[in-house]
């Protein structure tokens, strides 16, 4: 099948613009926010068969949805503070995040290496209850294992004083592929979205908001966009919308980030992943095979404003050394840290203390003039969040009441015949034989985008034309993941892409070589050059 007949996701941006600009009737609901909570809200008000609008003034999953540490999960350290019911939920949504697109979700065996015969038991019962509470969706069973299988499964980890572990199961997945799967699935549901176009206010009439009005970034065109709902999923730039609808900065949102190390997979040459649930100052921490990498972290840092692109802190550094150090016995060398990444959680203000003690239950609220906002929660729950958010909003704009159709809702790409499939092309899922055909019809996209990385050039073609890929960027750190993964790999690639991509696109030569300096001057905030 050719996908590009009669397929949603090949979008000529001109003829998408003209449309929003001459829409007749308001859209039932509008999205601000290309996020997972923002995709999530739409999809759901899609799949209700609400005419539904998605806005994103960035690219899709620029913020923290694609800065993730990739993993779909209960989150053990809610269960020891007692949130049961976020555990709860959360569970639940993992097990229909893996039926729902096993292209992008899959179990992982984690370990809990234990240096005390104490913590046996104790984290032993623990993980066994938070395996019960997923009950019929299940990862795997947990158990307690010898201090030679511990070393077995996590190689390379520091053996002194260790005396076993607890093996339990959770899910991983890339982030950022996921949104471009929902992404595809909200246009295949009749959906309309659109990156690089920004909310820079409300349309309010008789005290009620009835649209946004919206700014072409690309072309810098102007519009009005007329909906019967806002609803505001913008993340950590939340209170940039409310405070277009006369809220107060500053008394919802308290922002924390998290910092990753990518480290070569000698790190952990193993499958399992390594947890390990209380650090000396209470946090968890994970080292997690990705993409043929070692990923580790996250911190847990207060921060005082929001970034689109958000630097790791010394303080940052300092915690994932010393923890490297400590679990692998020995320090990074500078070149061994591929990339280096942060992200910002939008935790919602609940008195004062430290952001990891925070909820990550999310809030809805509903303002005087009809706006709803959706922020906190989680990557494994953005499907109940986004029900929850059009439950509210059906009722604020007086849809008809029709039932959530999201939760054994298949994503595009959805299939499960991928045995055998290296991770970097599973994640096209169903589409992958149509990616492949773009290297037979030509076969100089057959080419690697760089030694070090997986990737081909075919898959930059693929993301302009069905993927609403529009800058150097937007390929490398999100259609696939080189940025995340080796950025400096991804700094040697970028000239090709570059070229690739402004062949696909139409442009000129001087937009060719400003959006390769663009990219170049954010890369650059990923690689590590040492304290």
């Amino acid at each position: 099948m050719d996908p590009r007949r009669g397929d949603p996701g090949v979008t000529d941006r001109v003829e998408l613009l003209r449309s929003l600009g001459q829409q007749a009737e308001p859209w039932d609901v509008l999205v601000i926010g290309g996020g997972a909570s923002g995709f999530g809200a739409a999809v759901e008000a899609a799949a209700r068969g609400y005419r539904a609008l998605l806005i994103e003034r960035f690219d899709f999953a620029k913020g923290t949805s694609s800065r993730s540490t990739k993993l779909v999960h209960g989150g053990v350290r809610y269960l020891e503070q007692l949130n049961v019911t976020l555990v709860l939920d959360a569970l639940r949504e993992r097990g229909h995040m893996l039926r729902n697109a096993p292209h992008l979700v899959h179990d992982l065996s984690f370990v809990v290496p234990a240096y005390s015969y104490l913590t046996l038991p104790y984290y032993g019962f623990g993980l066994k209850v938070y395996e019960e509470l997923s009950g019929r969706l299940s990862f795997g069973a947990s158990k307690l294992l010898s201090r030679e299988r511990t070393l077995a499964m996590l190689p390379g980890i520091a053996s002194k004083g260790l005396r076993g572990g607890v093996l339990y199961h959770d899910g991983q997945f890339d982030d950022a592929r996921y949104i471009v799967a929902l992404l595809r699935t909200f246009q295949e549901l009749g959906g309309t979205a659109i990156n690089y176009v920004e909310a820079t206010g409300l349309l309010q009439q008789n005290g009620k908001t009835v649209g946004v009005r919206a700014r072409d970034s690309e072309g810098d065109a102007f519009f009005e966009l007329q909906a019967k709902v806002v609803v505001n999923a913008a993340g950590v730039f939340s209170e940039d919308v409310l405070a277009m609808d006369g809220a107060a900065r500053g008394s919802l949102l308290a922002m924390s980030q998290g910092t990753h190390f990518v480290l070569p997979h000698s790190f952990l040459p193993g499958g399992a992943a390594l947890m390990v649930p209380k650090t000396a100052d209470g946090r968890v921490l994970f080292a997690i095979p990705w993409h043929g990498t070692t990923l580790v972290g996250t911190t847990d840092e207060a921060v005082g404003h929001a970034s689109s692109e958000p630097r790791s802190l010394r303080s940052e550094r300092s915690f994932l050394f010393e923890h490297i150090d400590r679990y692998f016995g020995r320090r990074p060398k500078t070149e061994e840290i591929l990339s280096v990444w942060s992200g910002l959680r939008p935790l919602v203000r609940k008195g004062h203390g430290k952001t990891s003690k925070l909820s990550r239950d999310h809030t809805i609220l509903v303002s005087k003039t009809g706006v709803v906002t959706l922020t906190g929660g989680k990557w494994t729950t953005y499907r109940r969040m986004g029900q929850d958010t059009i439950d509210h909003a059906a009722e604020v704009a007086g849809l008809p009441k029709i039932a959530s159709r999201t939760l054994d809702l298949k994503l595009h790409g959805w299939t499960d015949q991928l045995a055998g499939v290296a991770e970097s092309d599973k994640v096209y899922g169903a589409d992958l034989p149509m990616i492949q055909q773009l290297s037979s019809e030509d076969p100089s996209l057959e080419k690697l985008l760089h030694p070090r990385l997986p990737y081909r050039l075919r898959e930059v073609v693929w993301a302009a034309r069905y993927e609403m890929a529009r800058t150097v960027e937007d390929i490398l750190a999100r259609r696939t993941r080189a940025l995340f993964l080796d950025a400096r790999a991804a700094i040697e690639a970028a000239p090709a892409v570059a070229e690739v991509l402004a062949k696909e696109l139409d442009r000129s030569v001087a937009w060719r070589e400003g959006d390769l300096l663009n990219f170049l001057t954010v890369a650059q905030g990923y690689v590590y050059l040492g304290e």
